[in-house]
């Protein structure tokens, strides 16, 4: 972990990249917190900006509508309401008051998230509530709803309930920092009461990466996929020498430590994040303990690939991120071997390899410190992404059986719709979003409320599309929102799509569905735009193969009534 003083430093960094502005509103002393999460951001490669209003300036900031941190333009507002302030004016209360303080607390947040959300378009960071047990009652503090202690945890409990129906409101865990901790690292007595700091410097950094990790998430920089060794890495020992009754795995002895981390393996993978297994070994043996092993949390139906042979594991990896087409710096990589740990590390420039404890028991709560998997949504159907991974598998080996791609294509039987967009959808357009940076025309990301106020707003015209074949159902694949500039023509504010499907004439199916959508509502041209990110290079000439003309540099735009239908191998379904 870094320090106050070095991200302190880094804070002063100039470092290239779109702007993302974040204003920090607390009831208590926030510049160095300020300061600290600005340095935390630009180290992880992000160029924020972060304004520090004045101490305990909330409610003057979000009522006034030309207060100086709307005129600012936040992406994100990060709030902070100490547990040491509201302390203080819990045990000012009245008997009644501190009966239902932890109600009153939960309803001036609720306020201050609406003051936003009506107000400007920033996402709002929610740092959760810190602990402190008065002790006024001892143990028995716990179970009398007249303490301090029961109504903080209340609080806490409260808050997540009333998060999880704000799509714009994102959690920051102040209290897992807490617990990392511990209260006396956590907290400086002499310091809030000299300074009104509510955390101490060492602690700043923690915290500081807590609401990094968001805005990092916020800006589709996320992981999807977790490649793992398997010997003394998902199981003690080595299966090749030790044999399947040989291993350790179960809840006896060192095998509960390997039991635990693939329970939280495949939590991850119910959670939709992608599993791989990349081994030295045959694959016959490799496989063997998810096939027989009785004990084994983990079966093969979890593993979207499974690599396992003599070759070297960057050149396997390569292999494996080609195969599932998404960027390095999106996969991490599990190993208990520091050989192979470097080089791998060595070899792929941007691959996640964390440096494991030596002892086996560390893993998991190592793993879970790192933070690794932040997102900023949940669709709720990551369970199915095994399966369509494995279903890809099987169309390739199709795919080398055919002389001609039309006939690979046409063998497919593929099915598409074009919709517009719904409530149940709402998630997972979100999510797409904020997921898609390869094939993903302009990279603007949004929130599943923003995705709501576009399709209840009449001056968008939107789209998503899903695609099946006879493999199976690939699901929500591409998103289209085009936004009315005229009353003849429409701007393409975002075309995006997942690499899965690349090539197989959905381009082509989701230019046909759009332009119609345009024609149908009287529209007589369409503007687009493309804008040029390190990842997104692939989509480059996208809309001149569609037979857009490029009007200005990266500007292209396209007379509906010329539009020349594309071929392609999808039937449009109802």
């Amino acid at each position: 972990m870094y320090t106050f003083r070095e991200l302190q430093k880094a804070s002063r960094l100039d470092i290239d990249g779109k702007e993302i502005k974040v204003a920090v509103l607390g009831n208590c002393a926030t510049q160095f917190f300020s300061s600290a999460v600005q340095g935390y951001a630009k180290r992880s490669g992000l160029n924020a900006l972060v304004y520090d209003a004045d101490y305990d300036q909330i409610d003057a900031q979000l009522l006034d509508q030309h207060s100086e941190v709307y005129a600012f333009g936040p992406d994100s507002i990060v709030i902070w309401l100490a547990t040491d302030r509201l302390y203080e004016e819990f045990l000012d209360a009245d008997l009644a008051a501190r009966e239902r303080f932890a109600e009153s607390c939960m309803e001036r947040l609720e306020r201050y998230w609406h003051l936003i959300t009506a107000n400007c378009n920033a996402k709002i960071i929610q740092l959760n509530f810190s602990e402190i047990n008065d002790k006024v009652l001892g143990n028995y503090s716990c179970k009398v709803t007249s303490t301090f202690t029961y109504q903080i945890r209340k609080l806490n409990g409260l808050l997540g309930e009333a998060m999880a129906g704000q799509s714009a409101v994102y959690p920051a865990d102040l209290l897992s920092v807490q617990i990392e901790l511990g209260q006396n690292r956590f907290y400086d007595a002499p310091l809030y009461y000299n300074a009104k700091m509510t955390v101490s410097i060492n602690a700043l950094p923690y915290i500081a990466k807590a609401v990094a990790d968001v805005l990092l998430a916020l800006d589709g920089r996320i992981k999807k996929c977790v490649v793992c060794d398997l010997d003394n890495t998902l199981w003690g020992g080595v299966i090749g020498d030790d044999g399947l009754g040989g291993i350790h795995i179960g809840e006896l002895g060192q095998g509960h430590a390997f039991t635990n981390l693939q329970r939280w393996l495949k939590q991850l993978k119910e959670c939709g994040i992608i599993l791989a297994v990349c081994s030295k070994n045959n694959e016959e043996t490799a496989r063997e303990p998810f096939e027989k092993h009785e004990e084994m949390i983990l079966g093969l139906e979890d593993i979207s690939l499974f690599v396992a042979n003599w070759d070297d594991k960057a050149s396997n990896i390569k292999m494996i991120q080609k195969s599932l087409n998404i960027g390095m710096d999106s996969m991490i990589f599990l190993d208990d071997n520091p050989f192979e740990r470097n080089l791998v590390r060595e070899l792929i420039p941007g691959i996640t390899v964390p440096e494991l404890p030596q002892d086996p028991a560390l893993y998991l709560e190592y793993l879970q410190s790192q933070n690794y998997f932040e997102t900023a949504s949940f669709a709720g159907a990551g369970a199915d992404r095994t399966k369509q991974y494995q279903a890809e598998l099987e169309r390739r080996k199709l795919e080398k059986t055919f002389e001609s791609i039309d006939g690979y294509l046409r063998s497919l039987e593929m099915k598409g719709t074009a919709k517009p967009f719904e409530p149940v959808r709402f998630a997972r357009i979100a999510q797409l979003t904020q997921r898609s940076n390869q094939f993903n025309l302009r990279t603007i990301r949004y929130t599943e409320s923003d995705i709501e106020r576009i399709a209840d707003d009449g001056n968008y015209l939107t789209l998503y599309y899903t695609l099946r074949d006879r493999f199976g159902d690939h699901g929500l694949v591409s998103v289209v929102i085009m936004k009315k500039i005229s009353e003849t023509r429409l701007f393409v504010d975002t075309w995006l799509m997942s690499c899965r499907v690349l090539k197989r004439g959905m381009e082509e199916f989701i230019v046909n569905a759009f332009v119609d959508t345009a024609a149908k509502n009287g529209f007589e041209w369409i503007s687009a735009e493309y804008i040029p990110t390190p990842k997104n290079k692939m989509v480059e000439t996208i809309y001149e193969t569609m037979g857009f003309t490029c009007t200005t540099d990266h500007h292209y735009e396209l007379k509906v009534s010329a539009y020349v239908k594309k071929n392609n191998y999808i039937t449009m379904e109802d």
